[in-house]
C-alpha cells in the first residue's frame, strides 16, 4: 500500500466520521429526510455536472446501473436516512460507534452466508468487534439511550454493510464521478417520497444551520463518497475497508470536540476493543488473500 492511498484513507476515515457530528447539529433545526433529500438533490447536480464537463457518461452498464441503484437506496436512502432520523434523540457519538462496525458485519456476512473462509485471526476480531459494541450499547442502554433510535442506526449500519459489498462492481469500468452523483439523485429519489408525508417544513434558520448543511454536502456528502471509490479502484475493497479501524476514534472524538458529548471509561474501552477487531478483520483478509 503507498503513501498516497494511506493518505486517502485516513482523509476518507476523517471524513466519513466527521459526517455523524454534523448531521446532528443538522437534524437539531431542520427535518432530517427533508434535508437528506436537498443534499442529495444538490450534491448529485454538482457530481453529474462535473462529471459531464470531465467527459464521463451516464450510459453505464446494466450491472453497473443495478449497483449504482443498489448502493443509492442501501447507502443513501437507508443507512442515511435512518442515521439523520435516529441522530434527533441519539448522540453523534454512538452513532459513529455503531456505523464503525460496518467491516465487522461485512465479514460476518461474507462467513455466515457467502462461505468465505475467516482465518483465526479475523474470528478472534469479529469477537472482539462485537464484544466492544456490546459493551458500549449495554452502558448506553442502562443509561437510558433512545431504543428506537439506537434501533434505526443498527438498521442502518446493516443497510451499508450491503452496499459496501455493492461498491466494487458499481465503481468498476471508469465514470467515478458520474456514478457518485447518480447515487445521490437515487438517494433523494428514494427518501422524497418519506419526507413529504412525514414531515413538516419547520426550519430553524441559524448560521450553525448553514454550516452544517454546506460541511455534509461537500465534505461527507460528495468528497468523502468519491475518495472511498478512488480508493476501492486502487487498493482494492478489502485494504480500503482496513481504514474503517480509524472511525470509532475519529467519531467519538470529533463528537466531544465540538458537541461536548461525554465519554465514560467503557466507551473508551469499547471503541478500542471495536478499533482493535476491525483491524484483526481486515488484516486477516489480506493475508488470506
Amino acid at each position: 500500500m503507498d503513501l498516497r492511498a494511506i493518505f486517502m484513507g485516513v482523509v476518507f476515515a476523517f471524513m466519513w466520521a466527521s459526517a455523524f457530528t454534523s448531521a446532528r447539529i443538522l437534524v437539531l433545526d431542520a427535518p432530517p429526510l427533508t434535508a437528506l433529500v436537498l443534499r442529495f438533490l444538490l450534491a448529485g447536480a454538482l457530481a453529474v455536472g462535473i462529471a459531464r464537463y470531465m467527459g464521463q457518461s451516464w450510459r453505464l452498464s446494466r450491472s453497473q446501473w443495478v449497483l449504482t441503484v443498489v448502493f443509492g437506496i442501501c447507502q443513501n436512502g437507508l443507512y442515511l436516512g435512518m442515521n439523520f432520523v435516529a441522530m434527533q434523540t441519539v448522540e453523534a457519538s454512538l452513532a459513529a460507534i455503531v456505523a464503525s462496525t460496518m467491516p465487522l458485519w461485512v465479514a460476518f456476512v461474507g462467513w455466515t452466508v457467502l462461505g468465505q473462509k475467516v482465518p483465526a485471526l479475523g474470528i478472534a476480531g469479529l469477537v472482539a468487534g462485537f464484544a466492544g459494541t456490546a459493551l458500549i450499547m449495554g452502558s448506553r442502554i442502562s443509561g437510558g439511550v433512545d431504543l428506537v433510535g439506537l434501533a434505526m442506526c443498527v438498521i442502518g449500519v446493516l443497510a451499508l454493510t450491503a452496499a459496501t459489498l455493492a461498491v466494487r462492481g458499481a465503481s468498476s469500468g471508469g465514470n467515478v464521478l458520474m456514478i457518485v452523483g447518480l447515487q445521490m439523485w437515487i438517494g433523494a429519489l428514494t427518501l422524497s417520497g418519506f419526507a413529504l408525508t412525514l414531515e413538516s417544513w419547520d426550519v430553524n434558520w441559524t448560521w450553525r444551520l448553514a454550516g452544517a448543511f454546506l460541511y455534509v454536502l461537500f465534505i461527507p456528502g460528495l468528497a468523502a463518497t468519491w475518495v472511498w471509490f478512488r480508493l476501492v479502484n486502487r487498493i482494492g475493497a478489502v485494504r480500503a475497508a482496513t481504514f474503517h479501524f480509524l472511525t470509532p476514534f475519529f467519531g467519538v472524538a470529533i463528537a466531544a470536540a465540538v458537541l461536548g458529548e461525554a465519554l465514560g471509561p467503557l466507551d473508551v474501552l469499547g471503541v478500542a476493543v471495536i478499533a482493535g477487531g476491525i483491524l484483526a478483520v481486515q488484516l486477516s483478509k489480506q493475508k488470506h488473500a
